[in-house]
């Protein structure tokens, strides 16, 4: 199956895919590197020099980059803090849906009276929900509420977006919503890393949220081993 993965900082630090070699595709957003083996790709939503932080990223370039490519199937993942005290740190989800108020959405239609029905397809999701148990068990159908960044989110964001969903980021609406326009199929895992600011009285700052990150890079290494053998050459096409 023909499937591009975008990550974000812990493969920066995973040693499984260094062997993959890199490579710059030029579009008309800008260019884009990415490492490919075989029928995947990997793209690191932050790029593979200096990290972008999320208000930086170039979202056009990459999902241009992954359609210009030929790949009809997105698999990201993502690095959320949890706004529920029932999802600790550790637990991994997979959002159906999205809320995403903080600032316009990213669109490739500048000059069109247009834009696709948002929403996250998820082909992929029931079987990996399925065959990567019981070593990861997955949430489905939770909701991600994006906010701008670089910065956390305040004690009191925290508690007005409670009431949104059930995860916290910076990156999937946008890539979802590129996603939808391009006619690509967008698949949602995410990893909780952290309590949002505040929730069970934790506080969080970019050195403990990379603390945590550090943690929980052993099991993002083994799902994308396990990813990948799913995922392999001889699965056939989602629809």
């Amino acid at each position: 199956m023909r499937v591009a993965f975008i990550s974000g900082t812990s493969i920066v630090n995973s040693p499984l895919f260094s062997a993959w070699p890199v490579e710059t595709v030029e579009t008309k957003y800008g260019p884009v590197s990415f490492r490919r083996r075989g029928d995947h790709v990997l793209l690191n939503r932050h790029g593979f020099g200096v990290p972008l932080p999320p208000h930086s990223i170039n979202y056009r370039a990459n999902l241009a980059a992954v359609a210009d490519l030929g790949f009809r199937q997105v698999l990201s993942l993502n690095s959320v803090g949890s706004l529920r005290p029932e999802l600790p740190p550790g637990t991994m989800v997979s959002c159906s849906d999205y809320v995403a108020l903080q600032q316009g959405p990213a669109t490739y239609f500048d000059t069109e009276l247009r834009g696709g029905a948002p929403g996250i397809a998820n082909a992929l999701i029931p079987r990996l929900v399925r065959e990567l148990a019981p070593e990861f068990v997955i949430h489905p159908g939770k909701v991600y509420v994006q906010m701008r960044g670089p910065r956390f989110e305040t004690k009191a964001e925290v508690r007005i977006i409670r009431a949104w969903g059930d995860v916290v980021g910076m990156t999937a609406a946008h890539e979802a919503d590129l996603c939808t326009e391009l006619g690509i199929g967008y698949n949602s895992l995410a990893l909780i890393d952290n309590y949002a600011n505040g929730l069970e009285g934790t506080s969080i700052d970019f050195d403990a949220f990379r603390a945590l990150v550090r943690e929980n890079q052993a099991r993002v290494n083994r799902l994308f081993t396990r990813l990948l053998e799913l995922l392999g050459p001889d699965v056939p096409d989602a629809g």
